[in-house]
């Protein structure tokens, strides 16, 4: 994709996971002025680079917003959000919903300093969870939303943002663009301490087995639920294309291929080389049973899908978290 931002670019989140991959993509296409903004103290990033405007700013405050806008601005991207893994979305849910903060006093700012397109990251999380009972899950499809009954906490707030960002472009005029983001995985994300998701969790996992000689491994539930998991190459290329064209959305950004947990730990055990013990957690948080992306219309509206299989988007993270648990950083 050619840059075609004559303004400033504003990655908010970009202290984060997705975040920084996604600085580090507009880097790479050359987009020249970009403004990376983050709670968290700079030296916590996962990813920083020295040649873009890096700000440490709580954007539940509409000052911090107005801050990180300033002048020149012409696209924001909004990744920011408290969350993380299943873990702590299901024992933070007070926590996950003063995200909406974020996204209304940005939305508000936004609109006050004329940008000219506003990304809004969502997430499979909003989807009705009578929908998700099975592991052989029906593919969600956009409409599957409606009538609402998201996940719990995280869920809400990604459901009322969508809707405001619905309204300040109805209403206010702001281009707005939503997609929903489904499992996100891959290397420069958290892995450990309880906010990490299944991919790397299980990567983590298999590897202490390995180290350790303790040749055993818990699952979360009951390992028969199932998902589809996205690598984060392909959820930033559907985010950029997304933004370019000015497609309004919301559309489902995820993989189409559907494992259960099982199967997620069959592929990591087959990368690392190891067979281990399972045991089963039947307390600990799992999510719903059975989550997949339909992705009928963003072939449709984009001509794209992501592709990218899980055992090269595994291959790759395994390696990484590897590296970091045993010192080899790179």
């Amino acid at each position: 994709m050619a840059n075609r931002t004559s303004s400033d670019v504003l990655v908010c989140g970009a202290g984060g996971f997705i975040g920084g991959w996604l600085v580090r993509d507009l880097r790479s296409k050359g987009v020249m002025k970009i403004r990376a903004v983050d709670r968290k103290p700079l030296e916590e990033w996962y990813q920083r680079f020295e040649d873009v405007e890096n700000l440490s700013l709580d954007l539940q405050d509409r000052e911090a917003c107005n801050r990180a806008i300033g002048s020149g601005v012409g696209e924001i991207y909004n990744l920011a959000a408290d969350m993380d893994g299943m873990g702590f979305i299901e024992h933070n849910k007070g926590l996950c919903m003063l995200s909406v903060l974020i996204n209304t006093q940005l939305l508000a700012a936004a609109r006050a300093a004329a940008v000219e397109k506003y990304f809004f990251a969502s997430s499979a999380c909003v989807y009705a969870a009578d929908k998700q009972t099975d592991p052989n899950v029906t593919a969600l499809k956009e409409e599957d939303a409606y009538p609402a009954m998201p996940e719990d906490g995280y869920g809400w707030e990604k459901l009322f943002s969508e809707r405001m960002c619905r309204h300040f472009a109805e209403d206010f005029g702001l281009t707005t663009i939503v997609g929903r983001y489904h499992n996100v995985y891959g290397p420069h994300g958290t892995y450990d301490g309880g906010r990490e998701k299944a991919p790397a969790a299980i990567c983590r996992k298999v590897i202490e087995a390995k180290l350790t000689g303790k040749k055993e491994i818990e699952i979360w539930g009951d390992g028969h639920q199932t998902r589809s998991f996205m690598y984060i190459d392909d959820c930033i290329t559907g985010t950029r294309i997304m933004m370019e064209r000015k497609v309004a959305g919301p559309l489902n950004i995820g993989s189409s291929e559907l494992v259960s947990i099982n199967q997620l730990v069959d592929i990591v055990e087959e990368i690392g080389g190891v067979k281990l013990r399972r045991t089963y957690n039947l307390k600990a948080p799992k999510g719903v049973n059975g989550r997949n992306s339909d992705n009928t219309r963003i072939q449709k509206v984009l001509g794209w899908q992501p592709s990218i299989c899980l055992h090269d988007g595994l291959e790759k993270t395994y390696a990484w978290i590897y590296d970091e648990m045993t010192g080899r950083k790179s």
